[in-house]
């Protein structure tokens, strides 16, 4: 049983500062079978918070892999309207959406069909990023500790031992957590800022294995720690965050990156991972596991071969300070600085958000079902930008040099 202080703690930053809810709003939590005792002290706070109502989109590995084995593509890809309705009325209520992460078996489907594990519903993706993004709902992603999570780690399910880790890079060992995330949060903007001031045309990261050259967009925006929705409410979509990100030019991006954590894709650990890129699309992919699933995610829609977004993470990030590789995208991309394939963000480029999906493709962002994250930083790693005044590096050694 987990420490009951620990745990509302937890649950309290994620109502408080993850998605802020507001008395009488709906909340969507979505959780794993295996998160059940955290996704219950989420909910309590949510209500505590005022919540009108909350509702829990339950998943679960064993029942995905029976789903996985036993359907079709057609089944698998299928759209189902009352599914379709239920995520189009989330924008209708304005409500707010927890995702809770940390998988507890990372393996369970290593034995499926990659392109059957990489399979799904295209208009039920768009219609949750529309929802998410486009509608502009508060949402946060955190993870759930968890038995399967821990042994992944560790080798053993020492569930305090990963709990003690989670704190640590969720600033839970703070005596205020909110404040300490609200001073986070403006150290990553006064980040974002001075990125902002640069006018930045390209970027480059170069280190061990990894010399990619990534075009940016003109009007690119960088953002840092958390935003405000539309009523000017403050959320953090990712906790814990220490990325300042933008979306670059989908059609410009060349070189190649080596992984230096692992990444799970379709709930299939990846390991070892290599990514050739040319002209804005990725032409290779090799790795010591798993590269089959990447290859049939890539394969998912047009736009899965292109970046959608750029990421710089250094080392006085909390997560690389713990020195654990913690199995956990959500984690590990914090640790250091990473790309993903796959859909941009609209809030990328000045105006972007009052676009339309096509506007904001011609512009050169990208669109895709899927965003995978990759972590490519850590030691030796040097980030370059280039831009009217020349070029300036922004980190070196995987040390913030850019002056804020």
């Amino acid at each position: 049983m987990t420490d009951t202080g620990l745990l509302q703690r937890f649950a309290d930053l994620v109502i408080r500062v993850g998605v802020n809810v507001q008395p009488g709003q709906g909340v969507v939590v979505r959780a794993d079978t295996a998160h059940l005792e955290v996704a219950r002290a989420v909910v309590d706070r949510a209500y505590a918070a005022g919540a009108g109502w909350v509702d829990i989109e339950w998943t679960d590995g064993p029942i995905q892999r029976s789903r996985l084995l036993h359907s079709g593509m057609d089944q698998l890809t299928r759209s189902r309207p009352w599914m379709l309705e239920r995520i189009d009325s989330w924008g209708t209520e304005g409500v707010c959406f927890i995702s809770l992460a940390g998988n507890p078996d990372p393996h369970l489907l290593d034995d499926v069909d990659p392109v059957k594990a990489a399979a799904r519903s295209l208009d039920e993706a768009l219609a949750r990023d529309r929802a998410l993004i486009d509608n502009q709902l508060r949402w946060t992603v955190v993870a759930a500790p968890n038995p399967g999570w821990a042994t992944q780690i560790f080798g053993e399910p020492d569930v305090d031992r990963l709990w003690a880790a989670v704190a640590t890079a969720m600033r839970l060992d703070e005596p205020d957590p909110v404040a300490s995330w609200r001073d986070r949060n403006a150290e990553l903007s006064a980040r974002a800022a001075a990125l902002d001031a640069l006018k930045l045309t390209q970027v480059r990261y170069h280190g061990s294995g990894t010399d990619l050259t990534v075009g940016l967009l003109p009007e690119t925006r960088w953002t840092g720690g958390g935003d405000e929705d539309p009523g000017g409410l403050f959320y953090i979509p990712n906790i814990p965050t220490e990325e300042v990100f933008t979306s670059p030019d989908r059609r410009q991006a060349d070189g190649r990156i080596r992984l230096t954590k692992p990444v799970v894709v379709g709930g299939r650990l990846v390991e070892g991972l290599e990514v050739a890129f040319a002209a804005g699309r990725i032409t290779d992919v090799t790795a010591t596991s798993g590269a089959d699933i990447v290859r049939a995610q890539l394969d998912t829609d047009e736009g899965a071969r292109s970046l959608g977004e750029v990421s710089l993470v250094d080392r006085d990030s909390r997560i690389a300070k713990a020195g654990i590789v913690f199995h956990n995208t959500l984690f590990d991309e914090n640790a250091g600085c990473h790309v993903a394939w796959g859909f941009s963000f609209p809030f990328a480029v000045t105006g972007g958000l009052d676009m339309s999906n096509d506007q904001r493709y011609e512009l050169g962002l990208n669109r895709s079902t899927v965003h995978t994250d990759v972590v490519i930083g850590g030691e030796g790693l040097t980030v370059t930008g280039t831009g009217p005044g020349g070029s300036v590096d922004i980190i070196r050694d995987d040390e913030w040099v850019l002056p804020v």
